[in-house]
């Protein structure tokens, strides 16, 4: 018996002898679930890219609302919204020296993240580049 897996008009993949009661079904535990979950807001916190630029900006060291404002070229108000939203998904630190407050990225985990998604899109345009039309 052949399985063809169809996606609209998409043929995903297509093996010589398969059925779904091959497989044993391997549920997700709830702890995993959890992170799924976790890691899934991380992402929409930082998939948008005047956020991703802001943390870009952050990964080059600790900056003041009014610097990364100055260095986007953006409105304090709308900076301090962005700093809020990725605040509370736990991807920035915030520390305050007088009437300043100081962002900066939460932890290495949070920098290797945004380094291997740029590196990532870099080389996918790259190879964009390079297939045939």
């Amino acid at each position: 018996m052949k399985c063809l897996i169809v996606l609209g008009e998409l043929t995903l993949s297509e093996k010589s002898t398969c059925s779904h009661q091959d497989h044993a079904k391997r549920p997700i535990s709830s702890p995993l679930q959890r992170d799924i979950e976790r890691a899934a807001a991380l992402f929409r916190a930082m998939g948008e890219p005047s956020r991703l630029r802001l943390l870009a900006l952050l990964d080059l060291g600790e900056s003041c609302v009014g610097d990364i404002a100055e260095s986007l070229s953006d409105k304090l108000s709308t900076v301090s919204q962005r700093l809020k939203v990725l605040r509370s998904e736990g991807l920035l630190n915030r520390r305050r020296d007088g009437k300043h407050l100081f962002y900066s990225l939460a932890d290495n985990h949070v920098s290797s993240l945004l380094r291997n998604a740029l590196a990532h899109a870099s080389e996918l345009e790259v190879s964009d580049s390079h297939e045939p039309i």
